[in-house]
Formats: C-alpha cells, sequence, structure tokens
C-alpha cells in the first residue's frame, strides 16, 4: 500500500481528481489529504502530479511508521533559517559572491563540503567577532513553518536536534531561543576578538551528521527507523539515507532525487503534516 500525503489547505477538488486516478482512498489529514492506494507509486507518475499541481505531494515510503517518530534532525543554513551564515558573515568583508558561489556548489554536491568550507572560512579572517552578533541580530531568520514545526514536535515529546556545517555562534543561540534539545555545528577560531581564518577541531560535513543521527539514536535507545532527517544540501544526504524519512526542504535537485519526501511549496511546518500530527 502507498500513502501520498497531499500539503492542500484548500477544498478538496484536486485531491478527489488524484485519488479517481490513483484508485484510492481519500481522507482529511492534518492540515492537508492523504491518499491511500493498494498498489505502489510509480516514480513517474508521483512526478507527473507534482508537475501538475502548484501545492506539495509525497509519499511515505511503505516501511516508515509516522506514529513510531521520536526524534528529527535538521540541518540549519537554508532549512531552519532562511540564509546562509557564512555567506552574510563574508558580506562584511565584501566577499558575498566569491564565498556565496562556493556555498552553492558545495551544497549541489559538486565540491567536497570538508574543503570548501576550508577554503571559505580562510576568506574570513580578519573580520571582527561582532560581525557575528550582527549577522545573528540583523539576518538571520526563521524559516516560514519553524516555531509552528518546533511547537509541533515538542507537544509529541519528539525530540529535535539542529546539525549544521555552519557554526556554534548561531546553533548555541538558536538552541536556547528555540528551546532544541541537541546541537552540532563547526568552531570559528576566534583570537583576540578577531577571526583567525580557521575552523577549531574537525570539520562537522556529510559523515559526522550521519554519525550525529545514529549517535543520538543509540542515546535515547531507539532505531534509526524512528529518527527524520531533514536538509537542503548535498551534505545532507548521508543523514537522510540512515532515517527513516528523508525529507528535502527546498533544496538542491540531488537532494531533491535522493529523499523520501520533497517540501517545495509549503512551510516546514508540513514536516508535522508528513508525521500525521499537529501543531500549535
Amino acid at each position: 500500500m502507498t500513502t501520498l500525503i497531499l500539503h492542500e489547505k484548500e477544498p478538496i477538488t484536486h485531491g478527489h481528481a488524484i485519488a479517481t486516478r490513483l484508485n484510492g482512498d481519500l481522507s482529511a489529514h492534518r492540515n492537508g489529504q492523504r491518499i491511500n492506494t493498494v498498489e505502489s507509486l510509480p516514480a513517474d507518475t508521483l512526478s507527473e502530479l507534482r508537475q501538475r499541481y502548484d501545492f506539495d505531494i509525497n509519499a511515505l515510503p511503505e516501511d516508515f511508521d509516522p506514529a513510531a517518530v521520536r526524534l528529527v534532525v535538521s540541518d540549519m543554513d537554508s532549512t531552519l533559517i532562511s540564509i546562509e551564515c557564512i555567506d552574510e558573515i563574508a558580506d562584511f568583508a565584501g566577499l558575498k559572491p566569491q564565498v556565496a558561489a562556493i556555498t552553492e556548489a558545495a551544497m549541489r554536491g559538486e565540491l567536497d563540503f570538508a574543503q570548501s568550507l576550508t577554503r571559505r572560512v580562510a576568506l574570513l579572517k580578519g573580520l571582527p567577532e561582532s560581525v557575528l552578533d550582527r549577522v545573528y541580530n540583523e539576518r538571520l531568520k526563521l524559516n516560514p513553518g519553524a516555531e509552528r514545526m518546533l511547537a509541533g514536535l515538542k507537544k509529541n515529546s519528539i525530540r529535535f536536534a539542529l546539525v549544521s556545517g555552519g557554526f556554534t555562534f548561531f546553533t548555541e543561540r538558536l538552541k536556547a531561543r528555540l528551546g532544541i534539545d541537541y546541537t552540532l555545528a563547526n568552531s570559528l577560531e576566534i583570537e583576540n576578538g578577531v577571526l583567525t581564518g580557521r575552523v577549531l577541531g574537525s570539520i562537522v560535513g556529510a559523515e559526522a551528521k550521519a554519525g550525529f543521527l545514529l549517535q543520538l539514536c543509540q542515546d535515547l535507545g531507539i532505531q534509526p527507523s524512528q529518527a527524520v532527517a531533514v536538509g537542503d544540501g548535498a551534505n545532507d544526504l548521508k543523514m537522510m539515507a540512515v532515517a527513516g524519512l528523508g525529507i528535502a526542504y527546498h533544496a538542491k535537485p540531488k537532494v531533491q532525487q535522493q529523499a523520501h519526501c520533497a517540501i517545495n511549496h509549503s512551510g516546514l511546518e508540513a514536516v508535522l503534516g508528513l508525521l500525521g500530527i499537529e501543531g500549535d
């Protein structure tokens, strides 16, 4: 059986049409609609439906149980928040276009993440630490639906972890502000109030993100199948692969192709819809 989630809040006209085409049963589902079909849904049919309708349509993996989920792990930059922090930091050095181009290539999977981060951080050398505060206070915004998603997860006793190839300066502030359970990110080296252009310790890349998810599962006494991973870039693919459900959020094409589900029209509240739970 295939379970199809339609992230559409409007009248269910489209839902009826899709259900009829797929010989499925239509029902209301957490600010959207749900279609259950006896047969598996071909990938090309799902792709066609997504191109035809201007709302998100996702098929849950047949072995995924939303009711069993106890952990959601999310990327930070361009996923929980709307910016790439390193690009905004570089703007204070007049280097945003150059750094943003490297970031974009890395997120598409065209560059090795660790090497690309080392290159980008090196360009920040000499900037005062105060620019980090300015980026956080003046430019960092949560993506639509973020707070609603977090409230819904908390209400249902689902832990939330923020993992980032970005920086602890931002993840720790978001942790305190939003009541996030766990965080992991890179630490910028700062000496005498100035960025040195180096990262302290091992770089948090694709392997570290996947390892973080697996370690949290072990600590919580749950299976990886009970975890959900959300991200937008190629360095999120490995953690998506080990999770029970991988969600591409307004993601690069490579990520959308490999994730179980893709959110392109909705905000982060759509994560709750995929889990069948309410948000505040």
